[in-house]
């Protein structure tokens, strides 16, 4: 018992025993060694195949009929070795091992509009033009001719590949008749086209090609031009008023952005504003920096901008070069002062006072929020983290928002804890920033009255600084919530989870459960 492969040749699947498999596979290699891999090789070793299939094909077809070892023998005996091919050079005639019917194709090699003619002219061996005389006569007696031609272009299959076009004239589909056929068409396009090329036609339209070519040069360079001196001017301007807004920013200290929202104001001057956050050293370096990083990007398109413009000679590797190593010096000194401006933030450090409020025989106690020192000074567009800055007679005045809570007193009386927190390159310094904090109450018999702002003094900048504000109440004993308050309170618990921005205006008495809403006089 003997296995059997399955394989595909041109299209066509073929179950083939073993040993034939090997033997057909090694014609194969052979073949593809002789013809070589170029594209005249290939197309050879493609119609061979075409060829293989279609002699299996003839043989006797049904589920269980395989290819034998004596179906390939047969097919390389019609065929013919590489080798065999290699003795009859010299265009000596070849003999065929067996005559081929001829079959009819259409002749795409030579066709006037279908191939039909071509066709029947290498299949009854006749001058295809006789043919075509023929046809034209037929046209005017009843369309006759018309009609036929139609008819056979509709029903005749085109001669696709080089063994068809063998079967058209009736010549056996062998290798060298492939490579013969093939190696006459490639003639015949090289002579054509050399023919082409020596006609006077030829020459006309090269030289036509020529002057067109040169035209829509000559166009093509001055719209180049054009483009070229609109991007230069497109450079120039948007270098030079980026330059004097940028300088403007620096020198005057106002930002040409003051539209943008919640960014800049038109009364916040940029060294004011980075004092707050940077120390002064590295503020004035950090600002070099941030100068460089800008200006030279805008004094790069203004000198590409008149390069492109004015065209005048100048060294500009050595230009570009310098304003790149600026470029580069500028940013790895931002970067490294970045760096240690957010040591600043690194440590974390709080201070805690309480004071019992003197009033014993009260039994409730009413909070509302002060006045309002700053409102009558001009404030910044700009908060960040409850903060904002106010110009008060000529200085810039660092504010921020305490939070205030309420919670049960372990003792009989009212508390009031105030927890200041800020942050700092060291404990040290965030104990020194909270040093910095000023932050206020009052009493009145029984009413407290909280400053609505905490206040970073002297040299102070912003490093995370809180304030934090618990009124204690003893349990039994109430609190009442100034309408005023809704700006500091910060999520005040309470039994029934009223919003914090509900809870004004109303008495809340401290029970074993928590803060409970009462009504007023009870």
């Amino acid at each position: 018992m003997k296995k059997t492969f399955t394989i595909n040749i041109s299209g066509t699947v073929f179950h083939i025993e073993d040993d034939a498999y090997e033997k057909l596979q090694d014609y194969l290699l052979k073949l593809k060694m002789y013809f070589g891999s170029d594209d005249e090789g290939k197309e050879v070793v493609a119609d061979i195949e075409n060829r293989i299939a279609e002699l299996f094909s003839e043989k006797p077809v049904g589920e269980n009929v395989v290819v034998t070892m004596e179906w390939v023998d047969e097919v390389i005996k019609v065929i013919g070795m590489p080798e065999d091919f290699g003795a009859a050079e010299d265009d000596e005639p070849v003999t065929a091992t067996g005559k081929r019917k001829r079959r009819l194709y259409r002749d795409p090699g030579h066709r006037v509009l279908g191939g039909v003619c071509g066709g029947l002219g290498a299949y009854f061996n006749i001058d295809p033009v006789v043919l075509r005389i023929i046809f034209v006569v037929l046209f005017f007696i009843n369309g006759i001719g018309f009609l036929a031609y139609i008819i056979l272009w509709i029903a005749v299959p085109k001669a696709v590949n080089t063994a068809q076009r063998l079967e058209m004239r009736g010549q056996e589909v062998t290798i060298t008749n492939i490579e013969k056929s093939i190696k006459d068409e490639v003639k015949e396009v090289q002579e054509s086209v050399q023919r082409l090329k020596k006609s006077d036609t030829y020459a006309k339209g090269q030289h036509t090609a020529t002057q067109v070519g040169d035209v829509a040069y000559n166009i093509l360079k001055v719209l180049l031009k054009i483009v070229v001196i609109i991007i230069g001017v497109i450079l120039i301007i948007s270098g030079f008023f980026g330059l004097l807004g940028f300088i403007s920013s620096m020198v005057v200290g106002h930002s040409l952005v003051a539209d943008w929202p919640l960014v800049w104001s038109p009364d916040l001057q940029m060294y004011g504003f980075l004092g707050h956050f940077v120390t002064p050293g590295a503020l004035t370096l950090g600002l070099a920096a941030i100068g460089f990083l800008a200006g030279i990007p805008l004094l790069a398109m203004l000198f590409i901008g008149t390069k492109l413009v004015f065209r005048y000679k100048s060294n500009n590797t050595a230009i570009i070069l310098s304003m790149a190593g600026v470029w580069l010096i500028s940013l790895i000194t931002l970067v490294v002062l970045s760096v240690g401006q957010a040591g600043n933030f690194k440590d974390k450090t709080s201070l805690s006072t309480s004071q019992v409020i003197d009033c014993q025989s009260c039994q409730t106690l009413y909070l509302e929020l002060g006045e309002d020192k700053w409102g009558d000074y001009s404030g910044t567009n700009w908060k960040i983290d409850r903060f904002k800055v106010v110009n008060a007679d000529g200085e810039q005045i660092l504010i921020g928002k305490p939070k205030l809570d309420i919670e049960k007193s372990s003792t009989g009386n009212f508390i009031v804890n105030v927890k200041k927190k800020s942050r700092g390159g060291s404990q040290s310094d965030a104990r020194e920033n909270i040093e910095s904090i000023t932050y206020n109450f009052s009493q009145k018999d029984s009413t407290l009255s909280f400053d609505p702002y905490f206040i970073i003094g002297g040299d102070g900048r912003w490093r995370e600084q809180e304030v934090f504000i618990t009124v204690k109440v003893p349990e039994g004993k109430a609190v009442y919530l100034s309408e005023s308050l809704v700006k500091i309170i910060y999520d005040i618990e309470n039994v029934s989870n009223t919003w914090d921005g509900d809870m004004i205006g109303k008495f809340w008495e401290m029970r074993p459960e928590g803060l409970v809403m009462k009504k007023e006089g009870n």
